[in-house]
């Protein structure tokens, strides 16, 4: 799998967090364009060592992830939070939702340090609310659940994921043939149908789902 770009990476964690260049310029003590022109213009070609190792630590990722090496981590501090989005979309445990929009409705901050042991990077994750009854008993209508959109088709392997078919989300459990290629799509619930040996390439995988919660009546 190829290494991300600290540019890429950078950019979507100042969208996801709703932070804006100029602040994070000042972050480091620069000026108030020097991060737009480092994601943008690619000027300078890499983060300076102590800037690369603030805003790291600032986020709450591996310093590799902006470019420094692959060894190096840095750990969050206990307590850090990181708000994470949630969307204005459902994904169907049931006959298939449709998607017109993807709005931001809210955000739920989770601890800094338990998200990245979770997910490995917190850039590309959002919260979405499940409908209908095939995941049931894992997961069941109204649950919040947490999707890596970083963890998707290029690792794909068994486990449950947010798939979009035509205009229709999906969340569904995928189990991998290790001889041919295919994949198997199956519902948690026995009263769905199984889909068999499906061409990965036809389907659209949104993310891997990583944690659920729900509300107890």
């Amino acid at each position: 799998m190829p290494e991300a770009d600290p540019r890429q990476v950078l950019d979507a964690l100042i969208r996801d967090r709703r932070e804006d260049y100029a602040s994070l310029s000042r972050l480091i003590g620069r000026n108030a364009a020097y991060v737009h022109q480092f994601i943008k213009r690619g000027v300078p070609k890499k983060l300076d060592e102590e800037d690369r190792r603030t805003l790291a630590r600032y986020f709450g990722i591996d310093e590799a992830l902006l470019g420094g090496p692959a060894a190096e981590r840095i750990a969050p501090k206990a307590g850090t939070l990181v708000s994470v989005p949630q969307l204005r979309v459902e994904a169907s445990a049931g006959p298939g939702s449709m998607v017109d929009l993807e709005e931001q409705t809210g955000r739920i901050g989770f601890d800094a340090r338990w998200l990245r042991e979770l997910a490995g990077t917190t850039a590309a994750l959002s919260l979405i609310r499940v409908i209908g009854d095939s995941m049931v008993p894992t997961l069941s209508e109204g649950d919040d659940i947490l999707v890596n959109r970083g963890d998707g088709a290029d690792r794909l392997r068994d486990g449950i994921y947010v798939l979009r078919v035509d205009d229709t989300l999906m969340v569904k459990r995928i189990a991998l043939n290790p001889a041919g290629g295919g994949i198997t799509i199956r519902s948690d619930n026995d009263s769905y149908p199984v889909w068999t040996d499906c061409d990965p390439a036809a389907v659209a995988v949104i993310g891997r789902v990583i944690w659920a919660g729900r509300r107890l009546s």
